[in-house]
């Protein structure tokens, strides 16, 4: 059942040049060498944190060496809310979580396009609360259980 390939979800077939020029100019990053660092950085983060279909699926969308990234990476067994990702990827990457923030809404906004509606909607209901705004999304609220 896992081993059939998955048709490509993808609505913008995207090389990975054109990904990296994309988040260039979504990131305003001064060179390609810099987007070419968040996309790599925001991906590998992700990959620890994304699993099951939702992670396959996100792989077929995204450009070959941007979903090597992805799925190169173990994912954790903890789970971080959005703002926890943006601190856990600013530590691991040495910048702060302003730089770490802003390359993460620059490399999310290309993937969402990539992806498309359903598909960030599927990532974001297997995700901690948070990450709807790090994909360029409103936050809802999720029902919290009455108490008894």
């Amino acid at each position: 059942m896992y081993d059939q390939p998955r048709a490509n979800q993808s609505r913008t077939a995207m090389t990975f040049d054109q990904m990296l020029e994309r988040v260039r100019y979504e990131g305003a990053h001064p060179t390609r060498e810099r987007a070419e660092e968040a996309v790599r950085a925001v991906l590998a983060a992700l990959g620890r944190r994304l699993t099951g279909e939702e992670r396959v699926d996100l792989a077929q969308c995204l450009p070959v060496e941007a979903a090597l990234t992805l799925t190169a990476q173990i994912p954790a067994t903890d789970q971080l809310t959005g703002w926890g990702f943006v601190k856990d990827l600013a530590e691991r990457t040495g910048t702060t979580p302003a730089v770490a923030r802003w390359d993460t809404g620059a490399v999310l906004a290309v993937v969402t396009r990539l992806a498309g509606p359903d598909l960030i909607a599927r990532i974001l209901r297997r995700l901690p609360g948070g990450y709807a705004l790090l994909f360029g999304q409103a936050e809802l609220r999720r029902p919290e259980p009455a108490a008894a």
